[in-house]
């Protein structure tokens, strides 16, 4: 947890005014018994109006410079708080912005989104609190006992006696919840996560007709997460009468006792209301201490999942800003011998992967679900790292260059087409922000988004919804297709970024690629044959391995693997044509 501290840093000054100022608050309030004392003692034993009045005002007087220091400390607190969660956010966002997919998939999104918004949250929660109570509790606490014994050093006893009392009792009871609250903050996460995945998964569920199986797990998991907050209620809701219980039977022992002391003259019936007050004044600071130890708590859990993150260091680095000078004989790009596993696994998903791509080229990789497609053309933009082998861009290994100058070079479509709300002008302009319109047109005219495009009432300027919601799963293909080609990038990779259109649309975009890009290397990641029958090259995967490479006919008639995919697809014309 402290570790967390330095985010405090720019805040020095009001991380010292907003405690500081809360002891000045207490110091008022500590004098209040005081001035009450004399009410009674001076003003009404002798019936002196003034007097009681003067020193009612003062009184009042004490309450609102309390109030005032009070606000003075909560804007101090807040603001050093506020500042301490910006900064430690914006840190942890920085940190996570270098993971590679290796960490993303180890940890999961999910839990990252919960630690960068639930535990931080919790994180500055505690530290507003912290800077709050930490000080003024325990002075409370030690100045009541201090002004007591200036009264009467045998009543203070029953004090000592009482807060030792108190303290036992908000602790045992603290031991019990603790735990339990810790319990509690994993059972949610449990839910949260339970209640995310039945979001994001309504169609699926629906589509198979599990509601009921959802809401049996989702009211199994909030019914244990009732019956935990309820017994930590339970408990959590002794602290209040115990602790009155024990302060009601330690006034009426400082009363019984001083009804003694006042009837020998030892002390006034002033000192007896300010005896009662600072036991008061003891009981308010003890159980602000408990919600303050509780808090520290929660933070502490807090920041052991935030350092937990913080402690990942990324696999996949970025070596420097220098960038290098590309040689443009190479091939535009190459593997040699590369290897690859996830999350060192003993077993590789991609085994002794080699081949040359060209400038100019257009490579299609095709094989069955898991064969490596994806994890080949995610090993080029430096998503994840080679275990073993070579991967060269422009001759020069990934692994050499910086982030930024690499990626510029190469534009990428997910087979999850991601765009973000904004204009369509916005999300064309994520790859190239200094694209011009007339770049952007000529690349939604490539990608055949165009015309749909230009239908809307704001043409380039119509809003995207979150994740593009109100567009179709053609359409946000598309769009995401042409964002890759804005800036025209030296290599353009498209992972099955065309399942969801329809086959003439598929072939304009086949033959758009063809005809436009140039000197463009593009890699197509395709579960159709009809999608690359038609590239320069063809690179076949089974089981991580390249089963075979060359074009659509040399594949159909050497590569069994090939011809099995051709035979399910084509039609028994086109595998005339071929043979």
């Amino acid at each position: 947890m402290f570790r967390l501290f330095r985010y405090l840093k720019n805040y020095k000054k009001e991380s010292v005014i907003g405690p500081l100022f809360k002891l000045i608050e207490a110091c008022f309030e500590l004098a209040v018994p005081v001035v009450m004392k004399r009410i009674i003692d001076i003003g009404i034993a002798n019936e002196d109006m003034p007097y009681i009045l003067r020193m009612g005002g003062i009184m009042v007087l004490l309450g609102f410079l309390g109030l005032a220091c009070s606000l003075t400390a909560q804007f101090f607190a807040a603001k050093a708080s506020v500042g301490f969660g910006t900064a430690l956010r914006t840190d942890l966002l920085r940190h996570i912005d270098r993971f590679s997919y290796s960490e993303i998939d180890k940890i999961g999104s999910s839990t990252l989104v919960t630690r960068m918004t639930a535990d931080i949250n919790t994180a500055q929660s505690g530290v507003n609190i912290l800077l709050r109570l930490l000080l003024r509790s325990p002075f409370i606490v030690v100045g009541a006992v201090i002004m007591s014994l200036t009264i009467s050093v045998k009543i203070t006893l029953i004090f000592l006696v009482a807060a030792t009392c108190l303290a036992f009792v908000i602790y045992k009871i603290m031991s019990i919840t603790i735990p339990r609250y810790k319990h509690i903050q994993k059972t949610l996460d449990r839910t949260n996560l339970l209640t995310g995945e039945a979001l994001s998964g309504a169609r699926v569920i629906r589509a198979f007709s599990r509601q009921q199986d959802e809401e049996k797990d989702f009211d199994k998991l909030t019914d244990e997460l009732t019956d935990l907050q309820i017994k930590a209620g339970k408990i959590n809701a002794l602290m209040n009468p115990m602790t009155y219980v024990i302060v009601n039977l330690a006034i009426a022992v400082i009363l019984k006792a001083s009804a003694h002391q006042v009837n020998i003259g030892s002390i006034t019936q002033g000192d007896v209301l300010a005896l009662i007050n600072y036991m008061n004044q003891i009981l308010l600071a003890l159980l602000a201490m408990a919600i303050l130890v509780t808090n520290i708590t929660k933070m502490q859990a807090s920041a052991m999942r935030i350092n937990d993150v913080f402690d990942i260091e990324p696999t996949v680095t970025d070596d420097g800003n220098t960038e290098v000078t590309a040689d443009t004989s190479a091939p535009a790009v190459e593997f040699r011998g590369v290897s690859f596993s996830y999350h060192d696994s003993e077993e590789y998903a991609l085994e002794d992967i080699s081949f040359t791509a060209n400038r100019g080229e257009t490579i299609g990789i095709i094989g069955g679900t898991g064969s490596g497609k994806t994890s080949v053309i995610n090993l080029i933009p430096r998503f994840y790292d080679a275990s073993k082998g070579e991967i060269l861009v422009d001759g020069i290994d990934v692994k050499n260059y910086p982030f930024r100058q690499l990626r510029h070079k190469i534009g990428i479509v997910p087979q999850r087409a991601v765009l973000f709300k904004g204009t369509v002008r916005d999300n064309m302009k994520w790859r190239d922000s200094s694209a011009d319109d007339e770049e952007i047109i000529n690349a939604l005219k490539l990608a055949q988004a165009y015309d749909f495009v230009m239908e809307k009432p704001d043409k380039l300027d119509e809003m995207i919804h979150q994740a593009g919601k109100n567009l179709s799963g053609g359409q946000r293909q598309r769009l995401t297709i042409a964002r890759a080609f804005v800036g025209h990038p030296e290599i353009v990779i498209l992972d099955d970024s065309a399942s969801a259109l329809d086959l003439a649309t598929d072939a304009r975009l086949r033959k758009a690629i063809a005809e436009q890009t140039g000197d463009m290397t593009v890699f197509i990641v395709s579960q159709r044959i009809s999608s690359i029958r038609n590239v320069d090259k063809i690179i076949v995967l089974d089981d991580g391995k390249i089963a075979g490479t060359g074009t659509h006919r040399e594949l159909y008639q050497s590569c069994d693997i090939y011809r099995e995919i051709c035979l399910s697809q084509l039609s028994e014309k086109e595998v005339r044509e071929i043979g």
